[in-house]
């Protein structure tokens, strides 16, 4: 009882799903993506196994229709079961099991997947795909996938009403850190508007959880380092770092301070949080 979108960014970096439902924690039993592998949404009476299989599959070489053709052959649910798979080249598949309760069904197209059971109609899914298609390529992928989800959800989504949604996005050395491939992951699991709230969240996330680009860097002169480091003392910081860490900006400015993103320096010389404004 859910629509979805699974798609791969045009740079062909980037890899997602988008989800809503009138379903307690739909991020939880749908989405899962791997970089440089693909991305999956299993849904309807959804076979959660499904996730790793199809991950397993892309990774071993096997295009989105061959993975979905193995995840259903063995799958004696399989006519209650609606997936959609992006591999690594983009290639698409969906799948809606005829015992889906209606409106059910799908479309794909090169780069993505749509989906979506008990739906207002399949006005929902032309919606979706309209957004997405009509999206700029070159915007983020947690952006595109998002506004193919609003628009779902504004042509009626799910007919039963709304509780959750979900966003998940994977790209290399994206993660905190750049650590792991974990560019966003964000849930509303239980909400009387989640599309919207998972819209705040995305806009949070990418302040404290993705890197600055080059564009938002300010180099740090000596003048510009000891300002900063008066302005965390003057609050009772021990360093400029400390208050870098107390604030979770540490994505926000280098380890070695040789740089600050604009943003925080502008809460910095404002002394109040323009960098959520």
């Amino acid at each position: 009882m859910t629509f979805s979108i699974v798609a791969r960014s045009a740079d062909g970096e980037s890899w997602g799903v988008a989800v809503a439902s009138k379903f307690l924690a739909v991020g939880s039993a749908v989405p899962a993506a791997v970089a440089q592998v693909g991305a999956i949404a299993t849904q309807a009476d959804a076979n959660v196994a499904f996730k790793g299989l199809a991950l397993s599959h892309l990774d071993e070489g096997a295009t989105a229709a061959v993975a979905l053709d193995r995840l259903l052959e063995e799958d004696e649910g399989r006519d209650h079961r609606q997936v959609g798979i992006v591999d690594v080249d983009g290639g698409a598949a969906t799948f809606t099991g005829p015992l889906c309760l209606d409106w059910a069904g799908g479309r794909s197209g090169d780069g993505y997947a749509l989906q979506g059971n008990v739906l207002a109609g399949e006005e929902v899914l032309e919606a979706m795909e309209a957004a997405f298609l009509g999206s700029d390529p070159g915007a983020p992928l947690g952006t595109r996938l998002l506004a193919a989800l609003h628009a779902g959800d504004r042509a009626g989504g799910d007919r039963r009403g709304r509780q959750s949604a979900a966003l998940l996005v994977v790209r290399d050395e994206a993660g905190y850190g750049g650590l792991d491939d974990i560019e966003v992951d964000l849930r509303v699991d239980d909400h009387a508007d989640p599309v919207v709230e998972l819209a705040r969240l995305l806009d949070l996330n990418e302040l404290y959880l993705t890197a600055s680009t080059e564009e938002e860097k300010v180099a740090v002169t000596p003048e510009l380092e000891a300002e900063l480091e008066r302005f965390a003392a003057e609050g009772g910081h021990r360093d400029f770092h400390a208050w870098v860490g107390t604030e979770n900006y540490e994505m926000r400015v280098a380890p070695d301070l040789s740089w600050i993103d604009r943003r925080i320096l502008a809460v910095v010389r404002g002394g109040t949080d323009e960098a959520t404004a």
